[in-house]
């Protein structure tokens, strides 16, 4: 869980944009919208194995 304390003398904008780094950084977002549905095993490699060639596609025009 993502908690931030407002320090004394803090505008509570402050606070907010600071929770909303750390929100981002824990991957709070991608973790919901992963979990959101589910992909089969199946699915999940075929779109790894895709990934993955692109990837290589990428690094080899260099």
């Amino acid at each position: 869980m993502v908690e931030v304390t407002v320090r004394e003398g803090e505008p509570l904008e402050r606070a907010l944009r600071r929770f909303k780094k750390k929100w981002e950084r824990a991957g709070i977002l991608r973790d919901v919208r992963q979990k959101s549905y589910y992909v089969k095993p199946s699915d999940k490699k075929r779109a790894e194995r895709k990934k993955a060639a692109r990837r290589m596609t990428r690094i080899s025009r260099y």
